[in-house]
């Protein structure tokens, strides 16, 4: 081994690790950053009895810390990369036969396990940087941890986190050792910056980070690393800098989109008696060790995907970072020496940040996932050991998307197209256009297509037609990036087809216009997003699944009359289109023909109120064509549509009346009181219920006129059973008797029934009315002679006993003809303006 192994902070803990991977098969290991767990452990684990010959795989969340971890420990064995340590990232592979130690990127694991579930030749999986919870990191452990359990009892599996809290990974793994390290190697003073603290959604952050920067250049010596939200960021700040910065400071960008040499050159230390300002993304937050770097300067923003389940669409938003990943970037500043981390927010903001990031799970788009499980075989996601369960709407609507996309069949088993599918490096989306694509003959254009959809737009603002970015790549003027991946697809893609994993051909025959074929392999990869333009002078679309687009007038694709779209906004309503293709109707119907269904469709017209029925040709919400139909309609469509049109007009457009709202009141009392069975009768219970309570009433009814002609109270009472009708009197009368014998209706609009009654009616009562079975006591209205409320009570005895004297003396005066008796309690109750005694 090279004299350049260094001592590190794990150095104290690898006895316990070989120890703990020796005696069981799992672990878990806590270290902070910088104390050398990606580079250390899996070295020392090379010489352990139980590996015999077998390889450790390690996986790291991004292709550019798989090479460095690689490029790292291949230095410290004093060997060439490739040789004892080797790595293996998407289109870039450096292994060979000598390989033991193979660094792969967390997406390749997933591959490896469902090709040989067994693993074979492979002693440990080593999980990198798990605190971050990629997709790909939960499913693979998830997919290892079956592995083990069923087929390899021998797989060792040990888990590496730096911030995450290591118990509840060490109870998913059987209760697991877990091992801790100490902090960092060298203490990094922090300090916070803050510009315009009570306006933080405003700060120009590329005006506040390159002035940071300037100031930590000035202040502090040795190489810097700057954390921005993203590639746009950083280019901005780039050239920013560089127009002031002294002559011997290189400005070194760090982004995923750029190849793999600008990234290596952007990591190596800085010459003599030069500085660098590294601007990277969060890609160089974890598992790098930049040298020279001894400040950080931390915008605390990054840029994470969302998937909105209402689109359907994933979008980066910028958020605040969380304390752990502010953590990580601070530690970069430790690596190798005392260092600095300046942070562009307050202090006190810090400690109301969430703790950690959400993991990917809880927020990505779940297609892949589903496809890897209905590879591996899994109908219930559940039954696998997650550290967080998918959640079942989003694998629901990821199965949506998938069967449309021939990937999974009704029993949400894999198809062969899904099995061929899940072997390209690409979403789902994109890997049912490639081999669509292929079987049609337009594999290059697929492949270069499925290349450009894979990465930023280099064409952004110059127009929204895909023709155009393909006409590039094939010019020789795209990024060398989107050519290089192109490239490999098509050998992915190549190797595929010759296996015959499709049989013959599912498309039809027949050669597809060149102006169409972008177009069509779009509306391959992306189904829901055939968009009709509407009529008017606006480029509006109506797509397939349900949605609404719109381009730009001025845009080139602006006047097509079908499209098929690529990327749009997450606009629930209507989306701004930002990538599209052209597609003929022609060609949308050869090769959709088997997606087209037509039929009668009744609905509700909310123009006219009233129920329409329309013969329609669709392929999903887009309609190809339609007339009107005066065929008979199926009557129970009929009662459906009428019963939309109602929950969007709401119950007023029902016929109610005083006799009815009674009823309704009544009915509403007991289930306020009683509960079930009483139906629960508010605007929300009644809506909800409309086809049980409701529906046996609209026969021969298409407008909403004629529901005013339905007896809401046969309705409503039809609702209930006998036994309730003859309960319904008891407990919910419509009137009560007072003591002069009258009948007075009791009013029920209220929370709780009141009795408006002369006060005069009640003399002589000694106890307030009480209805419900004895539970409820009905809120006593005591009228003057004028019919106005002088007095409101549930405790009648009270009040006689208690300010029946004050009011007595005001009425008095006000009504000397009527009768105010000192005692009302043995007072006769009267109807008439005196007592008859």
């Amino acid at each position: 081994m090279s004299n350049a192994f260094p001592a590190l902070p794990i150095d104290a803990v690898l006895p316990d690790l070989c120890s703990a991977l020796e005696n069981g098969t799992n672990a878990v290991l806590q270290a902070p950053p910088g104390a050398g767990k990606t580079t250390k452990v899996p070295l020392a684990l090379l010489d352990a009895a139980w590996r015999g010959d077998q390889k450790i795989i390690m996986l790291e969340p991004r292709r550019l810390a798989a090479r460095a971890a690689a490029r790292r420990m291949a230095q410290i064995l004093g060997e060439a990369v490739g040789d004892r340590v080797g790595y293996r990232v998407r289109f870039d592979a450096k292994v060979s036969a000598k390989t033991r130690i193979e660094v792969v990127t967390e997406g390749i694991l997933v591959r490896m396990i469902q090709d040989d579930p067994e693993l074979t030749g492979i002693g440990a999986v080593i999980f990198d940087e798990f605190h971050e919870r990629s997709l790909d990191a939960d499913l693979g452990l998830a997919l290892a941890l079956e592995t083990q359990g069923a087929l390899r009892d021998d797989l060792r599996i040990l888990v590496m986190s730096a911030t995450l809290d290591g118990d509840p990974i060490a109870a998913l793994m059987g209760d697991c050792p877990v091992i801790t390290s100490d902090g960092r190697a060298y203490p990094v003073e922090t300090t916070y910056i803050v510009s315009k603290p009570d306006n933080w959604g405003n700060i120009r952050i590329d005006a506040e980070m390159t002035s940071a920067i300037k100031t930590a250049l000035h202040d502090q010596s040795g190489s810097i690393l700057a954390f921005l939200p993203g590639q746009g960021e950083i280019t901005r700040v780039e050239a920013s800098l560089k127009q002031s910065v002294a002559a011997d400071v290189i400005i070194a960008p760090l982004y995923g989109a750029m190849d793999a040499r600008a990234q290596d050159i952007a990591i190596q230390p800085a010459p003599d008696g030069k500085r660098k300002v590294v601007l990277a993304t969060a890609i160089a937050e974890t598992s790098l060790t930049i040298d020279g770097i001894r400040v950080v300067v931390d915008c605390g923003l990054q840029r994470l995907p969302r998937f909105d389940p209402a689109s359907g669409m994933t979008r980066l938003i910028t958020v605040k970072s969380s304390q752990a990943s502010a953590e990580q970037r601070r530690g970069r500043a430790g690596r190798l020496e005392p260092g600095v981390c300046y942070r562009l927010w307050a202090e006190n903001e810090h400690r109301a940040r969430p703790a950690f990031t959400a993991p990917e799970i809880s927020e990505a788009d779940l297609a892949p996932l589903t496809l890897e499980l209905a590879r591996w075989g899994v109908i219930d996601p559940k039954s696998l050991p997650w550290l967080d369960i998918p959640d079942t709407a989003k694998i629901d609507q990821a199965r949506d998307v998938l069967r449309g996309l021939e990937a999974i069949d009704s029993d949400n088993r894999i198809t062969a197209m899904g099995t061929a599918m899940a072997g390209l490096p690409v979403h789902p989306r994109l890997a049912h256009m490639m081999l669509r694509g292929a079987q049609l003959g337009l594999d290059p254009v697929a492949c270069a297509l499925a290349a450009l959809l894979s990465d930023r737009d280099f064409m952004r603002g110059r127009g929204a037609d895909l023709r155009l970015r393909i006409e590039a790549i094939q010019k020789g003027q795209a990024p060398k990036m989107i050519v290089e991946a192109a490239k490999q697809l098509a050998r992915r893609l190549g190797m595929l087809m010759k296996q015959s994993l499709l049989g013959s051909s599912a498309g039809v025959g027949g050669k597809v216009d060149r102006a169409d074929e972008v177009g069509l392999l779009l509306a391959f990869a992306y189904p829901d997003r055939i968009g009709e333009r509407r009529k008017g002078q606006d480029a509006r679309y109506r797509l397939s699944g349900g949605r609404g687009g719109v381009l730009p007038n001025n845009d080139g694709l602006a006047s097509e009359p079908y499209i098929a779209v690529a990327e749009l906004d997450g606009q629930a309503r209507e989306a701004k289109i930002y990538l599209a293709a052209p597609l003929a109707r022609a060609t949308l119907e050869l090769h959709f023909a088997t997606q087209i269904t037509e039929g009668t469709e009744v609905f509700w017209d909310s123009q006219s109120n009233a129920v329409q029925a329309r013969w329609q040709r669709k392929i999903g919400a887009l309609v190809l064509d339609e007339k009107a139909t005066h065929d008979e309609a199926d009557p129970d469509a009929i009662a459906s549509a009428m019963i939309e049109g109602i929950r969007k007009s709401g119950l007023h457009c029902l016929g109610w009346d005083k006799a009815s709202d009674g009823l309704r009141e009544r009915l509403g009392f007991l289930h306020r009181v009683v509960g079930d069975p009483w139906p629960d009768v508010s605007d929300a219970g009644l809506l909800a219920s409309l086809e049980s309570w409701l529906a046996p009433y609209l026969t021969g009814m298409t407008k909403r006129t004629q529901l005013k002609q339905i007896n809401l109270s046969e309705a409503l009472l039809a609702g209930i059973d006998w036994n309730q009708r003859q309960e319904l009197d008891r407990l919910a009368p419509t009137h009560l008797q007072v003591p002069t014998g009258s009948n007075i209706r009791i009013d029920y609009s209220g929370e709780n029934p009141a009795l408006p009654v002369r006060m005069q009616e009640m003399f002589g009562a000694t106890e307030t009315p009480k209805i419900a079975g004895g539970k409820v006591a009905v809120t006593l209205h005591l009228l003057s002679p004028g019919q106005r409320p002088i007095q409101i009570t549930s405790d009648l005895i009270g009040f006689w006993n208690g300010s029946y004297a004050q009011v007595k003396s005001e009425m008095k005066g006000r009504y000397p003809k009527h009768y105010w008796p000192d005692d009302p309690l043995q007072a006769e109750p009267t109807r008439r303006v005196k007592s008859r005694m």
